[in-house]
């Protein structure tokens, strides 16, 4: 199998997440900061461990604003529904995913809330940043935008939209999703209010693991209310983090997972690791613009700031077919269709059929993107 999802999730995972996970339902079975005995303290010891290792891969303040969450979309569901009230506005990104629309479209068919879309222009990010301006008003409280577009890989200047929403006296949240462990993120340089990521995509860490780093003096409301190991006594959730938001009892074997994909990131290093994936997806690119029936939807990216992911399109062709044909004549697991991501599709026009998506990861090897070149050459040729 050549597996290139990896924009969906990592696959094959490191051998150390693999033992990290099964170490951690071996000696880690216990719930930390719960009790005063020995497993209770080794499970606690292994979360802070990781807690730490995230700190110093952002740059966080401190390990209190680290937060663990289930996924990237429980991340930004705390951060939406835990800083909005009624009357509140909204900007997001046309490239935002489900995660970020779905909740402020609910709130806003409640009555609650109202948004606005800001388009973003690939390649001209003072159009960008504009798009962005026009859209605050006297009731804007936050602004979501998502770092890189999980379907057209275009990195948005989000250092631009934070400031600009600072200088509105305005909330920031970045969705960094697609760009955690791809592309530098340093809290210590860049103001952003709240960054949300998923801990199995670039951190390569299992499934069900997020995080919600907070950058901010303002306390959230919890999505969820439950024990917390502290502060018992009161029926209120606790006013300090990580207490607000971590209710219930930690997903410690994902917890220990994510910190083994931390280290093997911190190993290989972001930048390396960026440049081998940008450099398959530059080459296929490049492949792909030779075929006359491939259907190209970005610049090329050696031409712009990309995120190394690609969609593509065969005339004529549903992308699922194509999917289809790659999965069950050469093995390859691509994803077709939305992504999760209508905003993005309708802006770039391919909302009727969605895009064939190109994903790597540090394991792609030059020879899996030349046997997929092969395959969509002949598929383009066959069909």
């Amino acid at each position: 199998m050549i597996y290139l999802d990896n924009a969906a999730t990592t696959s094959p995972k490191p051998q150390s997440v693999i033992r990290d996970v099964t170490n951690a339902l071996k000696y880690y079975s216990a719930n930390p900061g719960r009790g005063g005995h020995t497993p209770s303290i080794k499970a606690a010891e292994a979360v802070y461990k990781t807690r730490t290792a995230v700190k110093d891969l952002f740059r966080v303040s401190s390990e209190e604003n680290v937060i663990f969450t289930s996924g990237c979309t429980h991340s930004l569901n705390t951060v939406i529904k835990g800083v909005l009230k009624k009357g509140d506005h909204v900007v997001i990104s046309s490239m935002e995913h489900n995660a970020v629309l779905r909740p402020l479209h609910r709130l806003k068919e409640k009555g609650m809330i109202d948004y606005t879309i800001a388009r973003v222009t690939p390649g001209d990010n003072d159009a960008t940043v504009n798009a962005f301006r026009d859209a605050i008003n006297s009731k804007t409280r936050l602004i979501v935008c998502t770092h890189a577009s999980n379907v057209f890989g275009t990195i948005l200047p989000v250092e631009r939209i934070c400031a600009l929403a600072h200088a509105y006296g305005i909330l920031f949240c970045l969705d960094a999703a697609q760009s955690a462990g791809v592309i530098p993120i340093d809290l210590s340089e860049n103001a952003y209010d709240f960054v949300c990521c998923a801990g199995h995509k670039g951190l390569y860490g299992p499934t069900g693991i997020g995080l919600l780093l907070v950058n901010s003096d303002v306390l959230l409301d919890p999505l969820t209310e439950g024990g917390t190991g502290s502060d018992s006594v009161n029926p209120s959730m606790p006013d300090f983090y990580p207490d607000r938001l971590e209710s219930g009892t930690l997903n410690i074997t994902g917890i220990c997972g994510l910190g083994a994909g931390i280290r093997f990131v911190n190993h290989h290093g972001i930048d390396k690791i960026y440049r081998h994936e940008s450099r398959l997806i530059q080459r296929l690119y490049h492949e792909l613009s030779s075929i006359s029936d491939v259907e190209l939807y970005t610049a090329d990216p050696k031409t712009i700031p990309f995120a190394p992911v690609l969609s593509f399109n065969i005339k004529d062709c549903e992308s699922e077919k194509v999917s289809e044909y790659l999965n069950r004549r050469y093995g390859v697991a691509v994803r077709a269709g939305l992504h999760c991501a209508p905003l993005a599709h309708r802006m770039m026009g391919t909302l009727d059929r969605g895009t064939v998506r190109i994903a790597p990861s540090i394991f792609t090897t030059d020879q899996e993107i030349q046997t997929l070149k092969i395959a969509i050459k002949n598929f383009s040729y066959n069909s």
